[in-house]
């Protein structure tokens, strides 16, 4: 957490700076900073959690960096700085998260401190060099290419910024995080981009008419991924659904698939799994005991664990064809009718959703002080049947929870 303090206390002293000077001194050209502002407020009250719980606000992103690389508006030099560009970011982004903090959004906090070190950034590296003519030689095609380089260098630092900013958070590896976020760049992260650069040069062409222009292709890019993030949505809450068939016949506890999704899920990610397979890991988490439908007289509490090998094998072969019959993705089913093979033949997703689900049987077997004897008992069950490597990141993800661990014998 120290990391989150540092970051916010920064960004929150610069934002302080920048709107004591912009007060003291003025606006430079009033009505452009108005128009941006106005962008970057429309672009902040749109913000929306996108797919994978991602928050994005990519017409205030781009409205952002757009007045952080403007050096001309209808062809007439801007003489607004760094500072400047921070305030009026600033005040617009705070104007536009109102109703986020009303709705207690959690991420708001955070998505602030990236907006402001983002921008102040990007501004960073053009203003000053605009200012002192270092960029008179350049035009046409090199000045557009100058623009796409800066901000592609500002899309870079913003995802080590947000990778740096969700390992401080939740202490998950700081490697597949980063991943994550340079893989986004390539969805509505280049849209972001694209936009910001044309937004500049357009403005600087012809001014502030350009920017409801360019703001239309944005808006439906950011519509056709809430309808994909919809869909996304749809799609987990069937699978969902399909999982609680088990509960509802009384062959497994209420909420065991659920707990055992959830923390599988976090388990794949700290052992550095990307948001891809742990899409995939949680799904097959979900309906990891669907084969139990299969059964004549079902599990005393649905226990798989301590069947005979073959049985086990038996309702996780059933359990994925049932998956395969669903439509869900064959990597789903996959891990599903391999959960019961031994360990050293396991693709990764199914070591977790094996160790996982053994843990959460035993330990609600075990009553009180169960986790403890649950996760010994898996301890002691690595050299034939759990993955060591697996069950030693379930024991640092309980412990991140509160649990208090024994040392490892």
């Amino acid at each position: 957490m120290g990391l989150l303090i540092l970051l916010r206390s920064v960004a929150v002293l610069l934002s302080l700076l920048a709107l004591a000077h912009t007060l003291w001194y003025g606006l430079d050209e009033p009505g452009v900073a108005l128009a941006f502002g106005v962008l970057v407020v429309v672009g902040e009250l749109s913000r929306w959690s996108g797919a994978e719980g991602r928050e994005s606000a990519p017409l205030g992103a781009a409205g952002a960096l757009a007045y952080a690389l403007l050096g001309e508006n209808g062809g007439r030099p801007t003489d607004h700085g760094v500072l400047q560009v921070v305030a009026v970011v600033v005040a617009a982004a705070l104007l536009g998260c109102v109703p986020h903090v009303a709705k207690r959004c959690e991420s708001t906090v955070d998505h602030l401190t990236r907006r402001v070190l983002i921008v102040a950034f990007a501004a960073v590296c053009f203003q000053p060099l605009y200012d002192r003519g270092r960029l008179l030689e350049w035009s046409g095609p090199s000045y557009v290419l100058l623009l796409v380089a800066l901000l592609v260098l500002t899309a870079l630092c913003d995802a080590v910024l947000a990778a740096a900013m969700a390992h401080a958070r939740t202490r998950w590896p700081f490697g597949p995080l980063l991943r994550e976020e340079l893989w986004a760049m390539l969805g509505i992260g280049s849209a972001v981009c694209a936009t910001g650069v044309v937004m500049a040069l357009a403005a600087g062409v012809v001014g502030l008419w350009a920017l409801p222009v360019f703001s239309l292709p944005l808006l439906l890019t950011q519509l056709s991924f809430r309808r994909y993030a919809a869909v996304r949505t749809t799609y987990r809450q069937t699978i969902a659904s399909l999982a609680r068939a088990t509960e509802i016949a009384g062959y497994t506890p209420a909420g065991h698939a659920r707990r055992v999704a959830a923390l599988s899920r976090e388990v794949g990610r700290e052992l550095g799994i990307g948001e891809p397979e742990l899409t995939v890991l949680e799904y097959a988490a979900l309906m990891h005991d669907i084969g139990q439908l299969s059964l004549v007289d079902p599990v005393p509490a649905g226990a798989t664990a301590g069947l005979p090998a073959a049985e086990q094998r038996r309702i996780a072969l059933l359990g994925g064809a049932v998956v395969r019959q669903t439509g869900v993705d064959a990597e789903v089913a996959v891990v599903v009718e391999r959960q019961a093979d031994p360990y050293r033949e396991q693709p990764v997703g199914a070591r977790i959703v094996r160790a996982v689900n053994a843990y959460d049987e035993k330990a609600r077997a075990a009553g009180p002080g169960g986790p403890l004897r649950a996760l010994e008992e898996l301890r002691r069950g690595t050299a034939r049947d759990y993955h060591p490597e697996v069950v030693e990141s379930l024991a640092k993800v309980l412990s991140r929870a509160g649990l208090t661990l024994p040392s490892v014998g």
